[in-house]
């Protein structure tokens, strides 16, 4: 559980094709996070899914940070909306600095840079440089399949079973929000 006042990054998919119920998602979490009063961490670009996070905080009038390379900014594709932007020279910095500002971290659906971002946490606290919370929002069963083959890694051995229990998932943004939330009448 985290305390009330934190910053949760989001790693997620920048794609404008995908199916309506992941752009809901991503509006759904942007506003959830906000209404929190959490700072939105997340890619700093505001196309597809990317997008519609950074506003649904907007629309709750959260605080929302992108950190995106120079890449991205040449491209014309960065939040120009944010509250900061912090830019950076490559993709292994962007990721470091999402490590750093993210007191929690959430994995939407998404592509190749969601996984590795994603991946790239997971191992970090397997490997003790962080205690941060990682949580996977199953939307429309999309990390099922994923889960199944860490469950199987655990079954034949490669993946340890205190390494598997790191991540925690959620099907809705409302168990995002209770899984991040301290429990009534603590003091976290």
């Amino acid at each position: 559980m985290m305390s009330p006042s934190i910053s949760v990054t989001v790693f997620l998919s920048s794609a404008k094709r995908v199916d309506r119920v992941y752009f809901d998602a991503a509006r759904a979490l942007g506003r959830a996070i906000a209404q929190q009063g959490w700072t939105l961490v997340y890619g700093g670009n505001y196309i597809g899914c990317m997008a519609t996070l950074a506003d649904g905080a907007r629309e709750m009038g959260g605080k929302v940070i992108g950190i995106t390379p120079r890449l991205f900014v040449d491209e014309n594709v960065a939040d120009a909306l944010r509250d900061e932007l912090i830019v950076t020279d490559s993709m292994r910095q962007r990721k470091h600095l999402l490590e750093q500002r993210g007191d929690a971290f959430v994995a939407l659906p998404g592509g190749l840079g969601t996984f590795e971002e994603f991946f790239e946490i997971v191992v970090g606290r397997q490997l003790g440089y962080h205690k941060k919370p990682v949580i996977l929002l199953n939307i429309n069963d999309f990390y099922t399949p994923l889960l199944e083959m860490f469950d199987r890694g655990v079954e034949q051995h490669f993946i340890r079973p205190e390494a598997r229990k790191i991540i925690q998932v959620a099907s809705s943004v409302e168990e995002v929000v209770s899984l991040l939330k301290p429990p009534p009448g603590s003091d976290r």
